[in-house]
């Protein structure tokens, strides 16, 4: 833009120089209508993967924080059970019943003496004892074959399976089989295999060790697990035995023997006699051992319960003795007086509560009564005992009441109403029911499945079997209730037909997590484990009862529930139970086929009813729940509202159900090294590939019902396909929402592959492929996890050194590259996608191309064939991988193509070209730099996304750099001519030269610019032949002085002298922090380049140019001026005057800024004249006035100075100095103003000081035309002005006279006429003669008449 002049104002605000209007001041003020600005908060946004993962971390935490066992049963009591009368909602269910087989009925009926039956559940069989004679069989097959053992010489009265100790038996005998005779204990061996069907298969060994038992007629035994010890007792006796066995005899101890720990002088356990009778012999009739305690609990006919510590040294000690009195003792002070409480009642059954399940709780004893005692251990001090501390005391800690009134088992399980009824309420404990008397067994299994066997009619023996569970989801998230109660249980009745003999758990025993925190939580294993089986073997066959999970519940109740009529009500219930999240997670596995139900043909299958799975669908579509946006926490400015809105519940049963599926495999590693005997290493993997396989359709179920109802899910489309939003809360919220879901999905389609990608791993030859890695990272491999893998991008590089290890490995076998690498891309893409086939084969391509040397056509051959398949997978090479295959290109002198290479893959990482669009917007660093107002959907972004393409691509640029460094490097090792041909090096560097010139990525040559200044090597980009270098030097130049000195030096190189004074007129209108003099140095150079002409030059834009800078160089000089008169003046303060100067000494000032607000009131006037001609002001009466003043400032100026030097002198030298800058302006000098003021002047303050002539002087000097000085002094005497007036009239006349002659004199010089002619002549001599007559000094007297003779004589 030009500079145009300003014509100042007078009466424009300013003050004196003291006190300038300030800079900032102007600014504020400009500023005070602007609105201020919205602050931003630059947060990083988390990639969807990164977001999934904390999500399902968070359900897994969730979930890891179930109570534990002692939070929900405290101290006191309860009575809570949910008996189910619908068959949708029991918590158990009864899938098959087993029959005995034929050849068994047969056997039993050839006993004699006696007949037990028993279940090893945990191997598919059960068991029967015919007299001396055992039989196994598969219950579970159709067909079984007999396993038997016969070796026994008397009667069985008992048998128990228990786990051998490690060491004594072959690897192959997994269990020890103890049976007990009246004459002695036997062991015999077992082992199993897994049989075809699925079954176990055992067989049985004799391994020739027993011990006598005469008298004790044993039919208690019980093992330990952990250190394979075995107990047992008799009914003939009230002693705890041990039962011994090692591999060989030794000399005072045999294989096989017994050890009484009990008659040591324990009073306990001494018959007590009564006078007149014999007591009753008080026997043991249960035990049980807890391996986490070390501790072995017995139960003895009179309800006492006995606890003994296992000592390391195989000893046994009898640690706690808890008769019934004190049991009902401790309950006396929980509840009061009731029958189910008494002394009458016995207790029937004991089970341990293991440390893994509960820290407190040790024991649940169960009375005739139907009640549960919770018994609590501790030890001194009230600690609670661990395995290396024994107990001391034993307290309860709750009792569980019976459930109030009893059902029909019959009603249980044949009612078939479509109506679904709700459990029964759940009134005050009930501490008088007698539901569950008399209770003749109690079994009990982790997390806390009861199975009481009730028996009401003594006289038929038939069992009532009441099972309950813990209802998991209530106590998972006891805030859903309104009035939270003690350990809700899910309950049911069940009529067996017969008498039960024995109960097994057919399938694992449960365990949710190490600890109790978290361990009973059924909810999260509920797709991860197999679901709980318990057999219960009666006379009549093997029931097996199942304990149904929460999917397989709302399955069911949707069934039943009434269609979509029922929907509402039966989801709603739910909801009120479990929550909106455990209710969407529910729905979703149903919809997936998660749930189980049992046939008609009592078979164990998926529901798939296609009415059960659409409800399930619009259950978790309709009733998902909303995200929540929280308004209190908007007020936070500092987050992005999208952090703030929480997603909705259909989200969190997402990741919930996501988390279940993932939770045995997502932290644990991807192999397992276990080192083998020769001193090598084996990989394992820590979850089995079956497992594996499971998992990954579960995902792929879960991924297809995602895909297909996309448009139906709230938030999972996206916020495009909603429609109009009611208000900005809305959009967020859905925005949010969509998120969140998004990266869900991207998780599963991650993990998928990843799975795909282990199984892959395992397929190959494992362990060569671990073994081909770097150490580092085949210690980075062992670490890594599933989690790691799917979600991390170190998972990600290491999956790539695997597959590139496994490529590497069947490269060196000689197998297809191609062929292996596309069956990678093909079931894991991720990891392995097409282009990385490309890849691994153009660096197959390098390495053989290495192996015939740089110089070799076959190497060029080879690396030509590289660079073509690098350049069309350029997009995907990633940058460990383009630094390699530059790495290997340089080694090779191939630099070229390492340039070509590097150029492809930063145009393919950015093909919108966003990294331009950033450099031509003046690099931005984010939002708020460029003001730019974005849409509310995307507020959380907080920096300028062109700029990471931009360092996407620098990144490329930066090997670029390196390959230069190289190539220049290079020159020192091989010159670039031999003779007068050009050398091959020499050759090839000239490619790489020519990649670099002749490139169209203009941001490449940005970057390269950019590289060479900050190296110093601006003479090697001054010598670049590019269009790109003038516009980068332009674009650069706005913010950086250093490029725009450039950009005119380039022009000037260039000859195109017209655009280096343009560039020069820019810097010195800028805003960059240079001095006024600096300015003014661009101005001259500007003007003598604008000056220069050159053909083909535009005359109409150089003239518009050189006028321009003209201009703005006056009013520099003027502002110069300005501050040297300034840097002098001492009526400005010495701390003032710094301030001042800083102001001017920088940007070029307007000419009203520098006469209203310094030069007028500072009195300047001299500047002011030459504002006034700078500003083509040209009011006659302003400039008079101003030259008076500067007259008299310059007048009062000398005499208060005072040094000598006459005041005249001072005024004369100021007004010659003045008319040598305005160029004798006609308008800004006027002479016939200036004369008459001056001699005014003169005559007043100098009179008779200095020379007469001084003021003629002065205008002779500056050649005012003597016309002019003539022409006004004849008006000044014609016109008879004061002073001069009378006798001072000839002052005038004097002056006439003096300035005649010197015309005269000047006039002669020349050829022309005396006075410019004969007119003038005569005109002169006229008005001289006047002057004579009126009067003149003696001298000017004779000097007037000797010119008047010499005009005369020329006239005639």
């Amino acid at each position: 833009m030009s500079y145009i002049p300003q014509t100042p104002q007078k009466d424009l605000p300013g003050s004196y120089v003291q006190t300038p209007v300030h800079q900032s001041q102007a600014l504020s003020q400009q500023g005070q209508g602007a609105q201020p600005q919205t602050q931003r908060s630059n947060v990083g946004e988390i990639q969807p993967i990164a977001r999934a993962a904390r999500a399902v971390n968070e359900a897994l935490s969730q979930e890891s924080q179930y109570p534990d066992l002692d939070s929900y049963i405290g101290q006191g009591i309860s009575s809570e059970y949910e008996v189910s009368t619908q068959a949708a909602w029991a918590p158990f269910q009864k899938t098959k019943m087993h029959t005995i087989p034929d050849r068994i009925f047969e056997q039993y009926n050839r006993a004699q003496v006696s007949t037990i039956m028993g279940l090893f559940a945990n191997f598919n069989h059960a068991w029967v004892a015919i007299d001396n004679a055992l039989y196994l069989w598969d219950y579970t097959h159709p067909s079984p074959d007999l396993v038997s053992y016969e070796d026994a010489s008397h009667t069985i009265t008992a048998v128990r399976l228990v786990i051998p100790r490690p060491g004594v038996f072959v690897p192959s005998i997994v269990r020890l089989l103890v049976v007990a005779t009246t004459a002695d204990i036997i062991l015999v061996g077992m082992s199993a295999q897994t049989a075809s069907h699925g079954g176990k298969t055992v067989a049985l060994y004799s391994l020739k060790m027993s011990a006598p038992v005469k008298s004790l007629d044993v039919d208690v035994i019980e093992g330990s697990h952990a250190t394979g010890r075995i107990f047992f007792s008799g009914r003939g006796s009230d002693d705890v035995y041990e039962l011994t066995y090692q591999q060989e005899e030794k000399w005072f101890t045999n294989r096989c023997a017994k050890i009484n720990h009990t008659n040591r002088g324990y009073s306990t356990f001494t018959p007590s006699l009564l006078f007149g009778q014999k007591a009753q012999q008080e026997i043991v009739t249960q035990m049980v051992v807890d391996d986490s305690r070390r501790l072995l609990y017995t139960l003895s006919s009179r309800s006492t319960i006995r606890a003994f510590f296992m000592r390391s040294s195989n000893g046994l000690d009898l640690v706690i003795s808890k008769p019934l009195g004190q049991t009902l003792s401790n309950v006396g002070h929980m509840t009061s007086q009731t029958d189910l409480i008494s002394p009458s009642m016995s207790i029937v059954s004991i089970n341990a509560v293991t440390a893994q399940e509960a820290a407190k709780t040790n024991l649940v004893a169960s009375t005739s009564t139907g009640c549960r005692l919770f018994m609590s251990a501790t030890s001194a001090y009230g600690a609670s005992p661990n395995s290396s501390t024994a107990p001391t005391s034993m307290q309860v800690q709750h009792v569980k009441f019976p459930p109030a009134g009893t059902s029909s088992p019959q009603q249980n399980q044949t009612s078939q109403s479509t109506q679904l009824t709700q459990y029964s309420s759940a009134p005050p404990v009930n501490t008088s029911s007698k539901a569950l008397d008399p209770s003749r067994s109690v079994v009990r299994y982790a997390p806390g499945y009861f199975l009481t066997f009730v028996v009401k009619d003594q006289q038929a023996g038939l069992d009532l079997l009441f099972v309950s569970g813990p209802d998991t989801g209530r106590i998972a998230q006891p805030q859903l209730q309104q009035n939270p109660i003690k350990y809700p249980e899910l309950a049911l009745w069940l009529n067996l037909g017969s008498r039960a003999e024995d109960v097994g758990l057919a399938s694992a025993e449960f365990l949710a997590s190490s600890g109790p925190v978290g361990f009973g939580n059924e909810l999260a294993v509920q797709f991860d484990k197999p679901t709980p089986e318990i057999a219960i073997l009666t006379n009549t066959g093997v029931h097996m009862l199942r304990r149904r999970r929460l999917v397989d519940i709302f399955a069911a109740a949707l069934r039943v529930g009434g269609g979509d009529e029922g929907l509402e009500g039966e989801v709603n219930h739910f909801v009120r139970r479990y929550g909106r999240a455990e209710v969407a997670s529910t729905a979703l596995a149903v919809a997936c086929g998660q749930a189980f139900d049992v046939t008609s043909d009592l078979r164990l299958g998926r529901i798939s009813d296609p009415e059960v799975l659409e409800l399930a669908r619009k259950a978790f579509i309709e009733y998902g729940g909303k995200p929540e946006y929280p308004e209190n926490s908007v007020l936070d400015r500092s987050i992005p509202p999208i952090d703030v809105v929480r997603p909705s519940p259909r989200h969190a049963g997402v990741a919930r159900y996501v988390s279940r599926l993932l939770r045995s495999i997502w932290s644990v590693p991807i192999i397992i090294e276990n080192p083998t005997p020769t001193g090598g290493f084996q990989i394992a993997t820590a979850v089995s590939l079956i497992k594996l396989r499971d998992i990954s359709q579960d995902l792929t179920k879960l991924k297809e019902f995602l895909d297909a109802n996309k448009s139906f899910i709230e938030g999972l489309a996206g916020p495009e396909t909603r429609g109009n939003f009611g208000n900005k809360k809305d959009e967020v919220s859905l925005l949010a929402e969509h998120r969140a879901l998004h990266a869900l999905v991207v998780l599963i389609d991650r993990v998928i592959e990843g799975i795909a990608f282990v199984l892959v791993l395992y397929d190959e030859k494992i362990e060569e492929t671990i073994l081909s890695l770097a150490n580092e990272t085949r210690q980075q491999v062992r670490n890594l996890s599933y989690e790691k893998l799917c979600t991390t991008d170190v998972g990600k590089r290491l999956a790539k050194d695997l597959v590139k290890a496994i490529v590497n490995r069947n490269i060196l076998s000689g197998s297809n590259v191609e062929t292996v690498a596309e069956a990678l891309r093909r079931r894991c893409g991720s990891f392995c996608s097409a282009d990385d086939v490309v890849i691994f084969k153009a660096q197959e391509y390098v390495k053989r191309g290495a192996e015939y040397g740089a110089d070799s056509d076959v190497c060029r051959d080879y690396l030509n064939e590289s660079l073509r398949l690098f350049k069309q997978v350029a997009g995907s090479l990633s940058t460990e991988q383009l630094q390699w295959a530059v790495e290997q290109y340089v080694a090779l002198q191939f630099y070229a193509a390492a340039i070509q290479l590097c150029l492809d893959k930063a145009r393919e990482s950015d093909r919108g070209n966003r990294a331009l669009s950033w450099i031509q917007d003046g690099r931005p660093q984010g939002v708020g730099s460029v003001n730019v107002q974005l849409p509310l959907r995307f507020a959380h972004i907080g920096q300028d996304k062109r700029a990471e393409a931009f360092e996407g691509r620098r990144r490329c640029y930066d090997l670029i750099h390196q390959v230069i460094l190289s190539v220049e490097q290079s020159r020192t090792q091989s010159p670039d001519f031999e003779g007068a041909n050009l050398s091959l090096a020499g050759r090839r560097r000239r490619e790489a030269a020519d990649e670099i010139d002749h490139s169209d990525d203009e941001v490449f040559q940005t970057d390269l610019y950019d590289w060479y200044l900050k190296n110093g090597r601006a003479d090697e980009l001054l010598a670049v032949q590019s269009a790109y270098v003038v516009t980068y030097l332009e674009r650069r130049s706005s913010d950086d002085i250093a490029h725009a000195d450039l950009l005119w030096k380039y022009h000037v190189q260039k000859e195109r002298f017209q655009d280096a004074a343009s560039v020069q007129l820019a810097l010195a209108k800028s805003q960059f922090e240079l001095s006024l003099d600096k300015r003014i140095e661009y101005l001259g150079n500007a003007k003598t380049n604008a000056s220069t002409t050159r053909p083909g030059t535009v005359r109409s834009a150089r003239t518009e140019v050189l006028r321009e800078v003209s201009d703005l160089l006056e009013v520099a000089n003027i502002q110069s001026d300005l501050v040297q008169r300034l840097k002098s003046d001492e009526r400005i303060s010495a701390d003032r005057k710094p301030s001042v100067i800083g102001e001017l000494d920088g940007m070029i000032l307007p000419l009203s800024v520098l006469f209203n607000t310094y030069c007028e009131p500072a009195l300047y006037f001299d500047l002011c004249i030459l504002i006034y001609e700078a500003a083509d002001h040209r009011v006659a009466s302003d400039i008079k006035a101003t030259w008076q003043n500067l007259l008299e400032r310059t007048h009062q100026r000398a005499v208060d100075k005072g040094q000598g030097s006459q005041p005249y002198e001072m005024v004369a030298e100021e007004v010659r100095s003045l008319g040598n800058k305005l160029g004798l302006s006609p308008t800004m000098f006027p002479v016939g103003e200036l004369l008459p003021m001056l001699k005014r002047y003169a005559h007043h303050f100098q009179h008779e000081k200095g020379s007469e002539t001084w003021v003629l002087d002065i205008f002779i000097d500056l050649q005012v035309p003597f016309e002019s000085i003539y022409a006004t002094l004849e008006n000044m005497f014609y016109n008879d002005e004061p002073p001069f007036q009378g006798r001072n009239r000839r002052l005038i006349g004097n002056d006439l006279v003096y300035i005649a002659k010197m015309w005269f004199q000047d006039s002669i010089r020349g050829s022309g006429p005396p006075f410019g002619g004969e007119d003038n002549a005569a005109a002169v001599s006229q008005l001289l003669h006047l002057v004579m007559q009126g009067g003149l000094d003696e001298r000017r007297l004779e000097e007037c008449q000797n010119l008047r003779m010499r005009i005369e004589t020329l006239l005639r």
